[in-house]
């Protein structure tokens, strides 16, 4: 028996039940997918019974990682504009084209900065990295507001995620340690009388068998070919 398997098991065994297979998977430090692979297997076997668990939760996308940990391209691109100002030929060379382009966009409709054809100054003395913030509480697993998510969403900084598990609960056929069966009842089983304590797995009557090869000529109708070829050569 597999340690995952055990751990399920023995679990059931003392607590009668387990509510979320993705807080269990992390107390008994098991990646949650190994966890799922055998509890469908233990579920088919009737030694525990499984219901499905389905949550949705927002998920930083690698743009919103990015930003998370550097700020979003409106700060980032304010932080490069000095007090004075600075040539816009200056602040190409300063910041990415990318995060100009987009920073730009976000820093003007806030009225941070003045973007002139020849030099860009602030409008403003500091700000605050908003959207950051907002970036760190959802990978930190808080809950914000409608309007933000909208937000977010709208900037492509998100994602929606949907993450699947199980409860479980003991089954019918519940055992601390599963036997494992035999999938052929052989001739040494049937002499030596094990077959009598074994357990078989159930056949699967409806599964396709291999399909047939093909046949071979007797080595007879062969030569009568070969004989029939030979004669019509000469008629």
């Amino acid at each position: 028996m597999g340690d995952t398997e055990k751990a399920i098991l023995s679990c059931l065994n003392t607590q009668q039940e387990i509510q979320d297979s993705g807080d269990f998977s992390k107390s008994v430090n098991i990646d949650h997918s190994d966890i799922v692979n055998v509890v469908k297997s233990l579920h088919g076997f009737g030694l525990v019974l499984a219901q499905e668990i389905k949550r949705e939760n927002w998920v930083l996308s690698d743009e919103g990682n990015q930003y998370a940990e550097v700020g979003s391209p409106e700060v980032q691109l304010f932080n490069a504009v000095p007090p004075q100002g600075i040539a816009r030929d200056e602040l190409q060379k300063k910041v990415a084209p990318l995060i100009l382009k987009i920073g730009s966009q976000y820093a003007v409709k806030s009225k941070w900065i003045e973007m002139g054809k020849q030099q860009v100054t602030r409008k403003v003395q500091c700000v605050e990295d908003h959207v950051k913030d907002l970036l760190l509480q959802i990978k930190d697993g808080k809950g914000i507001g409608s309007e933000d998510i909208n937000l977010l969403k709208r900037r492509k900084l998100i994602e929606l995620q949907t993450w699947n598990g199980f409860s479980l609960k003991k089954g019918p056929n519940f055992v601390l340690e599963r036997k494992k069966l035999a999938t052929d009842l052989t001739r040494e089983l049937l002499q030596s009388g094990d077959w009598k304590n074994m357990e078989l797995k159930p056949y699967n009557f409806s599964a396709k068998a291999l399909p047939p090869s093909g046949g071979h000529l007797h080595p007879l109708l062969k030569a009568c070919f070969q004989y029939l070829i030979f004669i019509s050569v000469f008629t």
